[in-house]
């Protein structure tokens, strides 16, 4: 190798490194605020609806128990709430009367929530809205199948990076 190549090659290496980072960073900068604004757009929804009575987190929390049965620590492990987080909101979404809860027959420490008849009306109206949204992806928002998959993909790769992060101290 020429004594100019050397430098050169690291220089290109710099700047792929560079291009990497500020593509990294950039992405965890629009992962946060894409779920912020999705909760806007949930809130949005209530607020169209005269649902004044829960929060967007707590929608979505009702969203996301669908028809299931779950515990409050299989909604944790899937991702979608932290630990305090999950709790005060399921406590509140009983107390207003969208969630069922009772003790697990099989584990008592455990308290399995679904949702009530006012539960899955939320849930509906929320599968409504995403449906109409999907309606119009395309079309406005020019993003098409093809799009949400290699998102996706690389999310899920994202994800999968970050659990093993984590799970093997890397």
């Amino acid at each position: 190798m020429t004594a100019m190549a050397k430098p050169q090659l690291q220089a290109a290496a710099l700047e792929g490194d560079h291009s990497l980072r500020k593509r990294y960073l950039e992405v965890l900068s629009l992962i946060e605020r894409l779920h912020r604004q999705a909760l806007d757009v949930i809130k949005d929804e209530l607020d169209r609806r005269d649902e004044r009575e829960i929060n967007s987190v707590q929608a979505l929390l009702l969203f996301n128990v669908g028809d299931q049965e779950l515990s409050a620590g299989e909604l944790r492990s899937r991702g979608h709430y932290l630990g305090s987080n999950v709790s005060y909101n399921l406590k509140k979404l009983v107390e207003s009367g969208y969630v069922h809860h009772e003790r697990s027959v099989v584990d008592r420490r455990s308290v399995l929530v679904r949702l009530t008849h006012k539960g899955e009306a939320v849930r509906d109206m929320l599968a409504g809205m995403f449906e109409r949204h999907l309606l119009s992806l395309e079309a406005v928002g020019n993003v098409g199948a093809g799009e949400l998959e290699t998102v996706s993909t690389s999310l899920r790769r994202i994800e999968r990076f970050w659990i093993d992060q984590v799970r093997f101290q890397l």
